[in-house]
């Protein structure tokens, strides 16, 4: 079954360092899926194998959110093993166009035969196989962060081969200027993909955030990501340590 097919609302988190104990933690601790992060992460290819590698073998689903819309990009971390790609700032039909053809096969896009790579089970996987899965299983997923994004936001989510989106509100507030904004325009996205049949995804950090999306509508969550987490446990923690010895003292 489809990540995006699962019962339940699936959960995720963004994936920062480039440190197989990141993904091993999220398996364990009971996420669905990562994102590795190529867009704001200090991360590389190499870094991405690795850690889509890790992820696939603790259950957990691969995702990678790529810098830009390279083709080139987008291939590589397919051949990789990427169970799906985020593509960021994706604005218009034609974008979303272009991001399909980027990971489909022939005759629906031009993304070139790799299946001597992990995807393709380095060259067992049966060469049908291997092409029906990566233009069936494979999410596409654009990112909508802007104003301009949201209104073609029906238009993109119709585009054949796009499986769902997600909305980036932190760039999207950047874009707007006007944060107060934001919540009309992610209720706006939300429709969208319930009117398309497709999930919309959100990000979120506290529990209570993650209560009000999925009540808005969102069927998928990104909730932090490791650098945050753990930033957020140590300063907690040092607070705490240092309250109480001074307390003593």
């Amino acid at each position: 079954m489809s990540l995006l097919q699962n019962a339940h609302t699936p959960i995720g988190a963004w994936i920062k360092l480039p440190v197989v104990e990141s993904v091993e933690i999220m398996a364990l601790a009971g996420f669905d899926f990562v994102v590795v992060d190529l867009e704001h992460g200090a991360l590389d290819l190499t870094d991405v194998s690795r850690l889509v590698a890790v992820a696939a073998a603790h259950g957990l689903t691969p995702l990678v959110r790529v810098p830009d819309h390279s083709t080139t990009t987008i291939q590589r971390v397919l051949d990789a093993g990427a169970q799906g790609v985020l593509v960021p700032h994706v604005d218009t039909p034609a974008q979303a166009e272009a991001v399909v053809r980027a990971m489909r096969f022939p005759p629906r896009g031009h993304r070139g035969a790799g299946g001597t790579g992990r995807a393709g089970q380095w060259g067992l996987l049966p060469r049908d196989e291997y092409i029906r899965h990566g233009d069936t299983a494979v999410l596409c997923v654009p990112q909508l962060e802007s104003a301009e994004a949201i209104a073609a936001a029906p238009a993109i989510l119709a585009v054949d081969g796009v499986d769902a989106v997600f909305v980036g509100s932190a760039d999207l507030a950047l874009s707007l200027g006007d944060p107060g904004r934001v919540p009309a325009l992610v209720d706006e996205a939300l429709a969208a993909g319930a009117a398309a049949g497709k999930p919309c995804g959100l990000a979120t950090i506290t529990p209570e955030q993650a209560a009000g999306a999925v009540r808005r509508g969102a069927r998928f969550l990104l909730v932090g990501n490791d650098a945050g987490m753990l930033a957020r446990t140590a300063s907690g923690v040092a607070g705490a340590v240092r309250k109480e010895v001074a307390s003593d003292g």
